[in-house]
């Protein structure tokens, strides 16, 4: 019989309850903010709820009355410095850091500051989505962020902003402060991929984030017992080695001591913390109505945690204590829904025996697309080259050399940058060689990942949003952008405009195209038709070594988010760069004509304008090559493209990859909409087969685009225009 080994959990896993002898020990002080915060807190709700039945909350209002001894007691006592995010139902978190922050030590005896009254009429205008929000109404009552009082964001999706929060933790340790951050989010996200991801990476690099669980039973009305067998959560944080603790939310006493012990650990370097908080949601997951209401929940449940209210019980203790009196207790209370009533006036108004917000609260519906990226003044000052232009002394260069020359480059010159993805720490310089040197001279800024490209993607999201650092990341292959969908396309994309335009968030992201490698159809993609319909992301498609260097350079100094995209094919290429000269730019926006040409033009990027050229050279035409270089909407460089058409009356757009995810649809879509009255006939394509290449050899080089393609798109292109190719010409086309 084989013999059995106990095992024990390689970090603690506590519960923590308090004692009648812990509130009697209790700083008054501190008993007194406590209870403060969450009379405002409550009084917040209560009135977002009565507005929202009243029709004047447009989309969703998820109330967090009743868990307000969460937010408090793990807010009050942090450092203004120190960061927190949650989840859609976190206007209690947001409000307790941001009160923390205009009011520390919050009296529950003394008039409100002028500063309270505008936080919460800022706070209530966001949630109506009004223009005096922090957003200017974009965020809404889900997506609430005050950087400046270290509220960075709630998040809409579920478990979103947790590899965020381990960015502001990644960039507070680097940076050295001692300060951490705290990500709060529910039952329903202790299954979500990318809080175990992140969870595994925060413990892995000793980051300063405190994973908060609000377990408040139910997921809208899935209880955790459906959904999971270990029902205490905070057992998660024991797999990854984290300090785990269990509290009673509804005891802000309780919750305060444990996040004081949680603080200990993180801000001693020792990595970080769990903590599982029992608390219970008053109401339905959205609205003002209770759980009852809807059949999942027993009356007699809710008021048996009711019974419980962290607000009667902290208002309790001060009174046994003789330290506030009963008429004080509900004097906090009128104050607070004074308070709010005062800020819902400065918002709506009665009309007949309704109310409406105040037309001029709305905003400018002009605003709808400002802010989705930035203007790009960063850039402004910075040296533009081009390689035909270029005056200096130029030496060949190997493709993939060139990435790792500018890339050290710019490591040697800021220390803000940080790079990570799998494996680029090793193998000399990951697995084509493009970080080749990064580990040796930057150890601690060159970071090999788990394979986790959720939970580094939105790590690196985090640490962009927090500014003090340049984050860089790699996708071994294009297609894991799917893995990492929510962090790349809801989170990074969206950020900048979803908060109000003010969040710049200054990051790079290198993948490449691998197609004819016998990699599949899992790592073949080309990522430029799917990145361009993500409007926050700029693109970038390098064709030789120099133009490489100054596109990644204004892409490293830009405050959008970048996708760079290399080619396979190009990496063992050559070509000419500045000989000790890495520091140009090649502005966003400005195509190359890299063939002049009468016949035709053709649009193109990448390792396609090579194919081109060739396909061209082969068939004696002459045609006109455009290099794009930069691909997304507001990047192209509509006065080369139109000066071209305007003089071929001809367009060709060649690209190598599937026709299902093809960037050639919206750009052909939008030239024939800017130039129909120049076009001699529809704008012509080249692409791959619908479906994505596959393993087979012969199957994977019938899939995509090469020159025999673009040649065959060529032969067609020209008899349209009714000049078909001569015999001779065609027979090479055939070939």
């Amino acid at each position: 019989m084989p013999e059995t080994i106990a095992l024990t959990p390689a970090a603690p896993w506590v519960e923590l309850k308090t004692t009648e002898a812990d509130w009697a020990a209790a700083d008054p002080a501190l008993l007194k903010e406590l209870l403060a915060q969450m009379a405002l807190i409550r009084a917040f709700e209560e009135k977002v709820l009565e507005l929202a039945g009243e029709g004047l909350v447009h989309g969703p209002a998820h109330s967090s009355i009743g868990q307000e001894g969460g937010a408090a007691g793990s807010i009050v006592g942090l450092r203004p410095t120190d960061q927190v995010n949650g989840s859609h139902r976190g206007h209690h978190q947001f409000l307790a850091k941001a009160l923390a922050y205009v009011a520390p030590g919050l009296d529950p005896t003394a008039p409100l500051s002028e500063e309270t009254h505008v936080l919460l009429h800022r706070s209530l205008a966001e949630i109506l989505g009004l223009e005096p929000g922090f957003g200017h109404g974009r965020g809404g009552s889900m997506h609430l962020r005050w950087g400046e009082a270290g509220a960075i964001g709630t998040n809409a999706i579920v478990g979103g902003g947790v590899p965020l929060a381990a960015g502001a933790a990644f960039a507070h340790k680097r940076a050295g402060t001692g300060d951490v951050a705290i990500s709060y989010f529910g039952d329903g996200a202790v299954n979500i991929g990318a809080v175990l991801e992140t969870m595994n990476l925060a413990a892995a690099w000793d980051l300063p984030l405190l994973f908060f669980i609000e377990n408040n039973g139910y997921a809208v009305a899935t209880t955790v017992e459906e959904a999971t067998r270990e029902t205490r959560l905070s057992g998660r944080g024991t797999g990854f080695g984290i300090p785990s603790f269990k509290v009673d939310g509804m005891d802000p006493l309780a919750v305060h001591l444990a996040t004081q012990e949680a603080l200990k650990i993180m801000r001693s370097g020792h990595g970080p913390a769990v903590i599982e908080a029992d608390v219970y949601r008053y109401f339905h997951q959205n609205g003002p109505l209770p759980g009852s209401a809807f059949g999942y929940r027993t009356k007699e449940e809710e008021a048996a945690w009711r019974a419980r209210d962290p607000i009667k019980r902290t208002g309790a203790a001060l009174v046994a204590r003789g330290i506030l009196t009963e008429a004080d207790l509900h004097a906090l209370t009128e104050r607070a829904e004074a308070a709010m009533a005062d800020a819902a006036a400065k918002l709506v108004e009665p009309v007949g025996n309704k109310r409406r917000v105040r037309p001029e609260l709305w905003p400018d519906v002009s605003f709808v697309d400002e802010g989705i990226r930035g203007d790009l003044c960063e850039l402004a000052g910075k040296r533009d080259e081009e390689e035909a232009t270029y005056r200096g002394r130029l030496a060949e260069r190997k493709f993939v050399d060139a990435i790792a020359d500018v890339l050290h480059r710019r490591f040697e010159t800021d220390d803000r940058f940080v790079i990570m993805g799998e494996d680029i720490h090793k193998l000399k310089g990951g697995t084509n060689g493009a970080t080749r040197g990064l580990a040796a001279a930057f150890p601690e800024r060159c970071l090999g990942t788990p394979i986790s490209e959720g939970a580094f993607a939105g790590l690196a999201g985090g640490i962009a949003m927090d500014r003090r650092y340049r984050p860089i990341i790699e996708f071994m292959y294009p297609d894991f952008m799917w893995v990492a969908a929510d962090p790349v396309f809801n989170q990074i994309g969206k950020a900048r405009h979803m908060f109000g335009a003010d969040v710049p968030v200054p990051l790079v992201l290198r993948t490449k195209i691998a197609m004819g490698t016998g990699y599949g159809s899992q790592h073949s993609l080309d990522p430029a038709g799917v990145f361009a319909t993500s409007a926050g992301w700029r693109i970038v498609a390098p064709s030789t070594p120099f133009d490489y260097v100054g596109l990644m350079n204004a892409a490293l100094a830009c405050e959008d988010p970048v996708l760079v995209i290399e080619h396979v094919d190009l990496y063992q290429t050559s070509g000419a760069i500045p000989d000790g000269d890495l520091d140009y730019i090649i502005p966003f926006g400005k195509a190359k004509v890299a063939r002049p040409g009468r016949e035709l033009s053709i649009l193109t990027y990448s390792a396609m304008v090579h194919r081109s050229r060739e396909a061209v050279d082969d068939l004696g035409l002459d045609a006109e090559i455009i290099d794009l270089r930069s691909l997304d909407r507001a990047g192209l460089d509509w006065d080369t493209i139109g000066e071209s058409i305007r003089k071929t009356n001809n367009v060709l757009i060649v690209e190598q990859g599937s026709l299902s995810t093809s960037y050639g649809g919206f750009l052909a879509d939008e030239i024939q909409r800017r130039y129909l009255d120049w076009l001699d006939q529809p704008v012509q394509r080249v692409t791959g087969k619908i479906a994505s290449p596959t393993i087979s050899k012969v199957l994977e080089r019938a899939a995509f685009a090469g020159k025999e393609e673009v040649m065959a798109g060529l032969a067609l292109a020209m008899a349209a225009k009714g000049t078909p190719l001569p015999p001779d010409r065609l027979a090479a086309v055939a070939s």
